[in-house]
C-alpha cells in the first residue's frame, strides 16, 4: 500500500513523497518534489496520488480501481469486467513521461512561467527527437497531453523566449552547484556547428567551415560550456561564418559578468589559442589550459623537446614562453604507437603515388609529398619533424599552481564537451534545423540545451547512456482499455524489470 507523505525539509520547504511500509519500516518509493508555496504543494500531492494510481494498476488487472479525490479516497463499486465488453485504445509511455517530468521538477523547470509546452517539448526531444509537428503529435498520442503548436509560437512572439532562456540557464547552474559541486572554478569550452535543411542565408544563418561536412548548407555555431563531468553550464549562439577563435571571449564574458566570477580556469582546444585570446584571459584575471600546436614550433625547439622527453612513457617537461604562458609537453607510449602506425600508412601511400602516376589533385592531398620542378618528391623536413613529434602532445597554461600532471588531466576532461555535442547531434537530433526565423531557431536551441541538461543528469546518475535509459523506460507501457459497461478507461502497466527499478532508484531518489 502506498501513501502520500509530507515532510518539512531543513530549508523550511515542504517535501512531498510517496512511501510504503514494510515491517514498520518506512520506504520512500518516490520523491515528487518540494516547495514553500501552498498551491505548488497541492499540485505535488496531486502528482503523488497519480503516481500511486499508476503504480497500483499493475496489481489490479481488469478490476476497477480507487480514484483519489482531494486528500480522501472515494471507493467505486468494483466488479469483474467482461473482456468482450472492453475496447483497446492503444498504449502510452506514462512511466517515461513521469520520470522525465520528475526531473523537470527537480530542475524547477516547471516553475518557469508559461512553460508547460516548453517542458513537454524538452521531454519529447529526449523521448522522441523529431520536428515540432511530430513532437506535438507524439506528446498527444503517447503521453496523452494535447498542446497546440500555434500556442507555442504565440508565446514566443509574446516575448517569453528571453525569460525562458535566462530562467533555464539559472536553474541548470543551480542543479550543477547542488549535485556536482560546481563553483565556476573550472569550465570546459568548445564549439560546434549545426546546419540547416535550406540554402537561404541571413544575418545568423551563414555559410562557413562546417564540422558536419555540409559545406553548401548555411549553419549556426554553438559555443558550449560544461563542467568536468560534461554537464552543460551555458551556451552562446553565433553566426555560421564566425571564426571559432573569436567566440571564446563573448562566451566567457557573458558568464563572468552574470555570475560575478573572480577566479576561473578555462580549458579549450588549440583553435581557441591566440595572442589576442591569451591577452583577454590575462586581462580578466582568468587562468587557461589550451592545446598547443606543437607542429608549428621551430625545428630546433622540437628537437630539444624530443631529446628531453626521450620517449619515456608519461614523461613531462615545462618550458616558459614569451606570450602564451608555460608550454607543458608530455610523451605517451600509447599515443606514439598509434601515431607511428598512421605515419607509416601515410608514408607508404606517398611512396606508392611517387611510383604510380596519379591525378594531381590526389597528390596534393597526400601528406609527406611536396612539389618540385618536374613533379613531386618526399618532404624530408616534414618527415623529420613528424618523427620527432610522435607520441608528444603539448599544452599552454598560466596555471603556475598546478603540476604538469594536473594540467594534462584537466585537459583530457575536454572530451566531455565533445561527448555532449555528440549527444545533442545524435541522440537529441539537434540537426538539421528546419526553422528560418531567428526566434524559432533560438527556441529550438534552447529546447536542445534543456534536454541536454536532463540527458547528462540521467547519464551521470545512472551511469548509462541516455539512449539505453530511454529504451529501457519505453519497455514499460500502459495499455489503455475502455470499459463499455461502466464507461471508464482503465490502464494496465507492463511488468517493471529490475533494470528499470534500478534506473528509477537512481533518478527519483530525493536530491
Amino acid at each position: 500500500m502506498f501513501y502520500v507523505r509530507t515532510n518539512k525539509t531543513p530549508s523550511g520547504a515542504t517535501s512531498v513523497q510517496v512511501v510504503s511500509y514494510l515491517k514498520r519500516q518506512r520506504i520512500i518509493e518516490a520523491h515528487i518534489g518540494s516547495s514553500r508555496d501552498e498551491k505548488e504543494i497541492l499540485e505535488l500531492k496531486t502528482s503523488a496520488r497519480s503516481w500511486i494510481n499508476r503504480a497500483n494498476k499493475n496489481q489490479l488487472s481488469l478490476f476497477l480501481d480507487f480514484d483519489d479525490v482531494g486528500d480522501e479516497k472515494e471507493k467505486i463499486s468494483s466488479s469483474l469486467i467482461s473482456i468482450d465488453k472492453c475496447q483497446y485504445l492503444g498504449f502510452r509511455y506514462q512511466l517515461l513521461y513521469d520520470v522525465l517530468w520528475s526531473l523537470s521538477v527537480k530542475f524547477k523547470f516547471h516553475l518557469i512561467p508559461e512553460s508547460k509546452i516548453l517542458n513537454d517539448l524538452v521531454i519529447a526531444r529526449i523521448a522522441f527527437p523529431s520536428s515540432k509537428l511530430e513532437a506535438f503529435e507524439f506528446i498527444q498520442d503517447l503521453f496523452g497531453i494535447k498542446h497546440h503548436r500555434t500556442t507555442f509560437y504565440r508565446q514566443l512572439e509574446a516575448g517569453n523566449l528571453n525569460w525562458w532562456q535566462e530562467e533555464s540557464r539559472a536553474r541548470i547552474i543551480s542543479v550543477a552547484k547542488k549535485n556536482f559541486c560546481f563553483n565556476f572554478s573550472l569550465v570546459f569550452y568548445d564549439l560546434t556547428t549545426l546546419y540547416f535543411e535550406s540554402f537561404e542565408t541571413d544575418d545568423l544563418r551563414k555559410i562557413g567551415f562546417s564540422k558536419d561536412n555540409k559545406a553548401s548548407n548555411p549553419q549556426i555555431m554553438i559555443g558550449l560550456l560544461v563542467n568536468d563531468l560534461g554537464f552543460p553550464i551555458s551556451y552562446q549562439l553565433f553566426a555560421g561564418n564566425k571564426f571559432e577563435g573569436h567566440t571564446l571571449m563573448p562566451s566567457i564574458l557573458a558568464l563572468k559578468k552574470k555570475y560575478k566570477i573572480k577566479q576561473m580556469t578555462v580549458v579549450a582546444d588549440s583553435a581557441m589559442i591566440s595572442d589576442k585570446n591569451v591577452e583577454f584571459l590575462k586581462s580578466e584575471k582568468l587562468d587557461y589550459i589550451v592545446a598547443a600546436r606543437t607542429a608549428n614550433l621551430p625545428i630546433p625547439t622540437i628537437e630539444e623537446i624530443s631529446k628531453q622527453l626521450n620517449q619515456k612513457d608519461e614523461a613531462t617537461i615545462r618550458i616558459p614562453t614569451a606570450s602564451k604562458g608555460d608550454l607543458i609537453l608530455s610523451f605517451s607510449d600509447k599515443r606514439y604507437r598509434k601515431e607511428k602506425r598512421e605515419m607509416e600508412r601515410q608514408l607508404a601511400k606517398a611512396e606508392f603515388i611517387l611510383k604510380t602516376p596519379s591525378a594531381a589533385e590526389i597528390i596534393k592531398r597526400t601528406k609527406f609529398l611536396k612539389g618540385k620542378k618536374l613533379g613531386y618528391e618526399l618532404n624530408q623536413d616534414l618527415i623529420h619533424k613528424t618523427t620527432l613529434l610522435l607520441g608528444i602532445k603539448g599544452y599552454y597554461s598560466n596555471c603556475s599552481n598546478l603540476t604538469n600532471e594536473e594540467i594534462i588531466k584537466h585537459y583530457k576532461n575536454l572530451w566531455n564537451v565533445e561527448k555532449s555535442f555528440r549527444i545533442s547531434k545524435s541522440d537529441l537530433k539537434a540537426r538539421p534545423i528546419f526553422h528560418n526565423k531567428q526566434q524559432a531557431i533560438e527556441a529550438h536551441i534552447l529546447i536542445c540545451f534543456m534536454a541536454l541538461a536532463l540527458a547528462k543528469y540521467i547519464e551521470i546518475k545512472t551511469k548509462k547512456s541516455i539512449r539505453s535509459t530511454v529504451k529501457e523506460l519505453k519497455k514499460i507501457t500502459d495499455a489503455r482499455i475502455f470499459d463499455k459497461i461502466h464507461k471508464r478507461e482503465i490502464t494496465m502497466r507492463s511488468e517493471v524489470s529490475d533494470e528499470t527499478k534500478e534506473i528509477l532508484k537512481n533518478l527519483v531518489a530525493p536530491m
